[in-house]
């Protein structure tokens, strides 16, 4: 058996600064995602010679994080549900963030790099944390002497963008002293209509999340395999040369996998999806809300929305990636407008009550789907003072336990799902992936050789190549 994760200390951190005791209503786009935890997963090597410990890493956060809580208040708060309603909120009380610090009897370089999620699952990271927990930030030593800083929250809360913000915020204060940029903490500026309007494509988007319509737990379990790969930035600037001059990395790597995608399913069916999850924050929505572009790029909540492309299989292995870049660029501008974005808030406003609610297109049914989530184009710091980490990745929800009973079958969607998020620092993009073991098979022997396995040895966690052949966990 793996070791686990040895708590040595739990506390609750407070803000420094007191304040009226508030009750934050959530927005109608919070109540999208409600009941999904959400973690992001930093590690830091240990710094041969260095003049720290793990246990000034410790000090340093139980030092200045009450001064982080002081400017996201929320922070500090627990999410409870309204007794009358049923709908979540956030009680900001200052009854504070949740500090773990823990210790676990292995190398940070013994990991099973290529499968990160399930092998950090193995050792117990993240340490379970409660429903109602707003934040819970957790150290974690390795016996190398690097260390791991998890930070752990829910999607009813807050989405990648807005805690990858407060990671940002962290380390700037720490370094500074100061947040040159305050936070939009103000969840009102989503409003549903009267009567709330919203068109029949937009209901079709979403579809309870229900056990009797969900393939069953065998069938989901031996249907996809954990990959981690990254792909360098010489290769990324290929892919978007080879994409055109319009196309973004990230249209020119998506258009890239539905290619290979669309190879994969072959004669097994006549069309494929390609699906993504995307940040609303930088477009202007004048009609929508009443925030400054600014504001709303600083903006602590969820600004996300979901969008979907079906093809022919045969038309994506034909057309040029140009082509297939400028399919990936028009479904994702369809979903980023102030309108769509409203009718999002109006449909939740009628459909809001017990009933959880899932992307219709990541069920399973239909023509395979390929999701992606990046935070590719957001600029990580990670470094509070010890230097940057040198790996992020975001837990998906499938593996972090939480301490009540799971409720919600997501690990029961049978969609492929990648996850992106560029290296702090720069010099690749890291892709998390759940994929069919054929599409897995397809990205491992493509001649260009464009994903490759992540290894402890590329992240500078191994020490001489006599370490390579070393057990993973």
């Amino acid at each position: 058996m793996a070791a686990r994760v040895c708590v040595t200390r739990k506390s609750i951190v407070k803000a420094s600064v007191t304040r009226p005791s508030t009750i934050v209503a959530v927005s109608n786009l919070d109540l999208l995602r409600q009941g999904v935890p959400i973690v992001l997963f930093c590690a830091y090597p240990s710094t041969a010679g260095g003049s720290y410990g793990f246990h000034e890493v410790a000090a340093a956060f139980e030092a200045k994080l009450p001064s982080l809580l002081d400017h996201f208040f929320p922070l500090a708060g627990r999410i409870v549900a309204d007794p009358r309603s049923g709908l979540s909120e956030l009680h900001c009380y200052n009854q504070g963030a949740e500090l773990v610090v823990g210790e676990v009897a292995v190398a940070l370089g013994s990991l099973d790099y290529g499968d990160l999620d399930a092998s950090l699952a193995r050792i117990g990271v993240p340490v379970q944390y409660g429903a109602d927990v707003v934040l819970s930030l957790q150290l974690v030593s390795f016996t190398c002497g690097g260390f791991a800083v998890a930070w752990g929250s829910h999607h009813v809360a807050m989405d990648g963008c807005a805690l990858s913000m407060i990671a940002n915020a962290w380390s700037e204060l720490s370094r500074s002293g100061t947040i040159a940029a305050a936070p939009n903490l103000d969840r009102s500026v989503f409003r549903p209509r009267a009567p709330p309007t919203y068109s029949s494509s937009v209901g079709k988007l979403f579809m309870p999340l229900e056990r009797e319509r969900l393939v069953n737990a065998l069938t989901a379990s031996i249907s996809k395999v954990g990959r981690t790969y990254y792909v360098e930035e010489e290769d990324l600037d290929m892919l978007r040369a080879q994409a055109g001059g319009r196309a973004t990395l990230l249209e020119a790597v998506c258009a890239y996998m539905w290619k290979v995608f669309a190879a994969v399913v072959g004669s097994s069916d006549e069309k494929c999806r390609m699906g993504w999850w995307v940040d609303g924050r930088r477009r202007r929505r004048r009609r929508l809300t009443a925030a400054a572009p600014t504001a709303m790029r600083n903006y602590i909540g969820n600004v996300i929305t979901f969008a979907v492309a079906e093809a022919s299989v045969e038309g994506i292995r034909r057309l040029p990636l140009p082509g297939v870049a400028s399919m990936v660029r028009e479904s994702i501008k369809s979903a980023v407008n102030d309108e769509h974005f409203q009718e999002l808030v109006d449909w939740v406003e009628e459909h809001k009550g017990a009933a959880k609610y899932v992307e219709t297109a990541i069920v399973g049914v239909g023509s395979p789907v390929l999701s992606v989530s990046s935070l590719a184009s957001f600029r990580l710091d990670t470094d509070f003072g010890f230097g940057q980490a040198t790996l992020v990745t975001w837990l998906d929800e499938m593996e972090v336990e939480m301490e009540k009973e799971k409720e919600m079958d997501w690990g029961r969607l049978s969609s492929g799902f990648v996850k992106i998020v560029a290296r702090p620092g720069g010099s690749c993009w890291f892709f998390g992936m759940s994929i069919w073991p054929s599409l897995a098979a397809a990205l491992d022997s493509d001649e260009q050789h464009i994903f490759k396995p992540l290894t402890a040895e590329y992240l500078g966690l191994v020490a001489g190549a006599k370490n390579s052949k070393a057990s993973r966990l």
